[in-house]
């Protein structure tokens, strides 16, 4: 035969979609992994269609999951990330999808890895990129997770059945901990900026310090001239200083990622309608992957929601009071996603010790995918 067929079940996991395998029927060598699921997505695609594999084009629809027996006392499965870049033969194993977190849960209870009873289920995730632990709840009946809800989430059309995950202890999952300078606010190329990792490394920069409202949707920050160069660099320059490369050439593709943070304001959307300056507590523009993220990433909206806890960081100066102790309303060029973090001051630094995020999934298809022989 011309082709090789792998199990796979293709899933939506919140505003993402990726490829899932079980770790049995997949390599457990990295470098046989990468191959696997550069071909499986379609990448390196120079046109940035990734026609000739599953992805969709873009950071957030090429993505790889792998599911297996825990390796943590605590954890009923481990959850290994894969983000796949479109236009580069690059596969990323550092950090953590928290959109496709929310697949892993209805996964492991379909495919028979955790046995549940119907109601509420909840499965204790081993995220093995971070070696955080995240619990995700959601309905079951009949032995199988409950797709068909009414909860709708910014980005994705119609409406599911909900999933709670629980992102326990975020900080530091990267970097030396939730703060990596020490300090709230920091200073780059002459701009303010705040870095933290929580979930995964992201610095957070004034919207306003870059020319910009933080109104933009993504296409329009994209064709301006210099822009995205000017914002990698500033990424790279951060990635140093939180630790993840000895020079800026060093830090990968997918962390630290780079976030434009401005003031609530009314802001156009991407389905044409409007956010009304008084429905969120701050606005958000992601890059992930050297793209300009249509809605914004889990795990980088977690970050921004802890670093709108933290006094004296520029995400908290930007938010200003927030009319409920226990979310934070961000708003993204997709709509509003509502984000709880709990943070605490101790023995002199900060420290977060919960973030709580809800989302939707179902599978798409199961089968097998195709590889060259």
């Amino acid at each position: 035969m011309s082709q090789r067929f792998i199990p796979a079940i293709f899933m939506r996991g919140g505003s993402s979609k990726g490829v899932f395998f079980h770790a049995a029927d997949v390599p457990a060598d990295r470098a046989a992994m990468d191959a696997i699921l550069l071909e499986v997505l379609g990448s390196p695609d120079p046109y940035g269609r990734q026609l000739d594999g599953m992805g969709g084009g873009i950071s957030s629809l090429s993505k790889g999951v792998i599911i297996g027996p825990p390796t943590h006392p605590e954890a009923d499965v481990d959850y290994t990330f894969a983000q796949v870049a479109v236009d580069q033969p690059v596969v990323d194993w550092k950090g953590n999808c928290g959109n496709l977190s929310s697949a892993v849960g209805p996964f492991a209870v379909d495919e028979g890895l955790v046995q549940v009873a119907d109601g509420e289920a909840l499965v204790r995730i081993h995220q093995v990129n971070t070696r955080k632990l995240i619990h995700a709840r959601f309905p079951v009946k009949n032995g199988r997770a409950v797709v068909v809800g009414d909860y709708a989430i910014a980005g994705v059309a119609g409406t599911g059945a909900r999933v709670r995950l629980d992102f326990l202890a975020p900080g530091g999952t990267q970097c030396a901990g939730l703060l990596p300078t020490g300090q709230a606010l920091d200073v780059i190329e002459g701009l303010a900026c705040t870095m933290i990792d929580a979930a995964n490394p992201a610095v957070f920069f004034a919207a306003a310090d870059l020319g910009l409202t933080g109104t933009e949707l993504p296409d329009a920050i994209e064709a301006m001239p210099g822009m995205m160069a000017r914002l990698d660099g500033l990424r790279r320059a951060a990635g140093v200083r939180m630790g993840l490369g000895a020079t800026p050439d060093a830090v990968g593709l997918a962390a630290p990622r780079i976030a434009i943070l401005a003031p609530p304001a009314e802001a156009r959307l991407l389905d044409g309608t409007s956010l009304a300056a008084g429905s969120h507590d701050i606005q958000v523009r992601m890059l992930s992957m050297g793209r300009v993220h249509r809605a914004v990433p889990l795990t980088g909206a977690l970050p921004l929601a802890v670093a709108c806890r933290i006094t004296g960081s520029l995400a908290h100066a930007l938010c200003g009071p927030t009319p409920r102790a226990d979310e934070i309303r961000v708003a993204q060029p997709s709509g509003m996603l509502a984000v709880g973090a709990e943070v605490r001051r101790q023995d002199g630094g900060w420290h977060a010790q919960s973030g709580v995020i809800f989302r939707t999934a179902r599978s798409l298809m199961k089968g097998a995918v195709a590889l060259r022989a």
